[in-house]
């Protein structure tokens, strides 16, 4: 029996699914509770790379991810489609020892208990070719329609200036740590003294952790005092970059940052801060490190580096130390990890494979270098990662330019920096994906929608001065495809760039929240439904706050549990708990788990690089969509 599962079609797939999680030869815990591995998930991985078949993408071997949220009088009960199983799988739901189901469920993978006590334990059991399988893990149960994971924020202190500081929760990722198929998060801390690049002043030093769902803290990383506090200077990747099954994370470091398992990186006594809080000398680190204890696997020198820091457009140290980050399987297999600094004038970014313990080079892009004058300047505050040609290997769109995977320069539209950009199958009525984007220069359109292969502008907005908030997607069934709005614009517009009606109340985030598959808005701390009148409140977070600043994002959103829905991560208001938020709505659509969409995965590590956007995945999904295509994946 193959050690390894292959992408197959429809019951191929599911079957050999299964059949790899029944292998008696392949290792597994000999027990599951809600807070360990499942009992279908093998969590014993071997640690050698396994090259995956071709055309096929690694991606994490999940659990089903089952959850209960209490719903009226009853429990919504939902659990993953796995990426491998997109057909030929049903399932048989368990209250207890009772199955709740007749007839196998076929469709979404989620179930309304109505009249469930509260404290109901499930486990859900695929049944592939007639024939079930073994039990999941016990659902974790949402109390109140949240999950609290515990926190421990780092101590204060006080800078040199004598200025008293402590920290607040920021952004978070998730990865398989320990490769028992179930989430962990990493979550970035940040003093309350942290900057803008473009403020002068010290910062306390950035904490990074990370815990288990039911609040284990399993490190504590301090990055020390040369690494400064902000949302553009620590940009942290968590994924499973040498195909062992279990996920890294990959941070610039410096001297005297400190490992989870408490190994100090350069020299410990090393001071670089000037008088104006900025560090603008001594050595810069890309460090990656152990997911499941924090240790240092391999440390390099960073590249890009400063140089000279006016080469980067001041003199100052602003425009030196923007940072972005980012994840793209850009061999069309294995991830590989991207580092990037500069966008307002110079931009570089280099490309860095972790096999066999090491981080070696793929290749570095510079704005500089012959040949790339067309990106100059074109950089965003985010970036994303698609594979925007159809060629199987993802790209890198920076903002108004595009890497390709090979880190060539593949177009840029010359419309310059903005803060805001969506990149997915915004019109599912034209061939391969699109670009929403908007912009800060006054002579370039405030907004375009542009094919996202060739950079050609499909649409544009007239030029508005700074253009600083922009969203796309399907938000209202009655426009085909994903409406697109910035605050520059009055109204939304479709697909053709036509203001189809009301501009809706917010400009920051979306999130798949109900039963529908038209999207959401979120914003601060609440999720409305756009309608044509107004919108409908249909979540505020209860004692919770959002991050940096007026972006009021959560710590994270993503489909981490549960059924392909998006879950929403906000911190509490007192930097105890992180309290994750999932939809009571039942829904009769079934999509695979969008984390098993390499798209969608990739973006969820890019979610906190400075301003980030909305996921998007590699297929259209909205009012009207069709049956959602089957990943090409390898599961490790």
């Amino acid at each position: 029996m193959a050690r390894h599962r292959q992408p197959g079609t429809g019951e191929l797939r599911a079957q050999r699914h299964d059949l790899h999680r029944r292998d008696p030869h392949h290792p597994t815990r000999d027990h599951a509770t809600a807070h360990d591995a499942p009992a279908d998930h093998p969590t014993a991985h071997d640690t050698t790379p396994t090259t995956p078949p071709a055309g096929a993408k690694q991606v994490e071997d999940l659990d089903r991810g089952l959850i209960s949220v209490r719903s009226g009088t009853g429990n919504l009960v939902s659990w993953r489609l796995l990426g491998t199983e997109t057909s030929g799988v049903s399932f048989n739901l368990y209250r207890g020892g009772t199955k709740v189901n007749g007839t196998p469920i076929t469709g979404a993978t989620n179930h309304l208990d109505s009249g469930a006590a509260a404290g109901a334990t499930y486990t859900v059991r695929a049944v592939v070719d007639g024939v079930e399988q073994p039990p999941s893990a016990p659902a974790l149960s949402f109390t109140g329609g949240h999950l609290d994971v515990p926190i421990q924020p780092p101590p204060g202190g006080t800078t040199p200036g004598g200025e008293a500081y402590t920290y607040v929760a920021n952004d978070a990722s998730v990865g398989d740590l320990d490769g028992d198929g179930r989430y962990e998060i990493v979550l970035k801390w940040d003093p309350t003294n942290a900057k803008d690049n473009s403020q002068s002043g010290y910062t306390g030093p950035v904490f990074v952790d990370a815990y288990s769902l039911t609040g284990t803290r399993l490190w504590r990383i301090d990055l020390g005092r040369n690494i400064r506090a902000g949302a553009h200077y620590t940009q942290f990747q968590v994924y499973d970059y040498d195909g062992d099954g279990r996920a890294e994370v990959a941070m610039k470091t410096a001297d005297g940052t400190r490992s989870g398992t408490g190994q100090t990186i350069g020299s410990g006594s090393a001071d670089h801060r000037n008088s104006s809080g900025y560090v603008l000398a001594g050595p810069e680190y890309l460090t990656m490190f152990d997911g499941r204890t924090g240790a240092v696997l391999s440390t390099v020198a960073y590249d890009p580096p400063r140089g000279n820091v006016s080469s980067w457009g001041d003199n100052y140290g602003n425009r030196v130390d923007r940072f972005l980050a980012g994840t793209a399987y850009l061999d069309g297999q294995r991830p590989s990890l991207i580092m990037a600094r500069g966008y307002y004038t110079r931009a570089v970014v280099a490309a860095w494979d972790f096999r066999n313990g090491t981080l070696t080079k793929r290749w570095t892009f510079d704005s500089n270098a012959s040949g790339n004058g067309a990106a100059y300047g074109q950089g965003n505050h985010n970036l994303s990662v698609a594979d925007v040609d159809a060629d199987g290997r993802q790209e890198i769109v920076y903002g108004a330019a595009t890497l390709d995977d090979n880190g060539r320069l593949l177009h840029s539209t010359g419309n310059g920096h903005g803060d805001a950009m969506h990149v997915g199958d915004l019109d599912p009525a034209r061939a391969g994906l699109e670009v929403f984007k908007v912009d800060e220069d006054a002579s370039k359109p405030s907004s375009y929608f542009a094919d996202a292969r060739t950079g050609q502008i499909i649409w544009s907005t007239p030029a508005s001065g700074d253009n600083g908030r922009g969203v796309s997607g399907d938000i209202w069934a009655g426009s085909p495809g994903a409406e697109s709005w910035s605050s520059a614009a009055s109204g939304i517009a479709n697909t053709r760039g036509q203001n189809v009606g009301r501009k809706p109340s917010s400009t920051n985030f979306l999130v798949w929240w109900d039963g529908d598959p038209v999207r959401e808005l979120l914003d601060a701390t609440r999720i409305d439904k756009y309608g044509t009148g107004g919108d409908t409140r249909l979540l505020t977070g209860s004692g919770v706050a959002a991050n940096n600043g007026t972006k009021a994002t959560p710590a994270l959103s993503a489909d981490i549990l549960g059924d392909w829905r998006e879950e929403v991560i906000w911190r509490t208001s007192d930097n105890t708990a992180l309290r994750i938020y999932s939809t009571p709505t039942p829904t009769a659509t079934r999509i695979h788990t969008l984390m098993h969409d390499p798209q969608y995965r990739t973006a969820i590590a890019w979610q906190n690089t400075a301003y980030n956007q909305p996921p998007h995945p590699g297929f259209f999904i909205g009012d009207g969509m069709p049956t959602p295509p089957a990943p090409n994946i390898y599961p490790r």
